[in-house]
């Protein structure tokens, strides 16, 4: 017999439980209810889940321990926050429930602000100002700069400010 043994930030993935929808369901119901066996083995039998996340972060150079730690206060926030009355999965509420969403109109628009950034300097052949893409965009300066700035990556607090 071949077992698919993978270890990730020192877990052995062969070694976590896999939940059917009505076993996590009830382990809900109880973690609700104050059970801490009950929430041990539910974030036990997510951690896949938080591998399967921090798999899409691997290649941006953060240390994946880091980023395994930060996943898992993630799943147990998600945990305590998840609300059992709405007609949704565990595992597809933890993956959204993320501070920073950005709206699929606001980056359509930076989307388009990058294009014409990228035609105004071949036109031009210099670095076009925020107000001239505004104005091919026929928007406020205030809509464009929100727009670019909510599609920049989030840094890291312990990143250097100057390098």
């Amino acid at each position: 017999m071949i077992i698919n043994k993978v270890e990730i930030c020192g877990v052995n993935t062969s070694e976590l439980p896999v939940f059917k929808a009505d076993q996590m369901r009830e382990l809900l119901v109880k973690i609700k209810q104050g059970d801490e066996d009950a929430r041990q083995k539910f974030v036990k039998g997510n951690l896949r889940l938080v591998l399967s996340v921090i798999q899409k972060f691997n290649n941006r150079g953060e240390n994946v321990d880091d980023l395994f730690q930060i996943g898992c206060v993630g799943l147990i926030k998600a945990i305590d926050n998840f609300d059992l009355s709405q007609n949704v999965r565990f595992s597809t509420y933890a993956r959204d429930n993320n501070p920073i969403r950005v709206s699929r109109s606001l980056k359509d628009i930076a989307y388009k602000a990058l294009q014409v950034r990228e035609r105004l300097i071949r036109t031009n052949s210099k670095e076009p100002t925020i107000s001239e893409i505004a104005k091919e965009l026929d928007m406020e300066v205030e809509s464009v700069v929100m727009a670019l700035d909510a599609i920049q990556d989030p840094i890291s607090l312990f990143d250097p400010v100057y390098q």
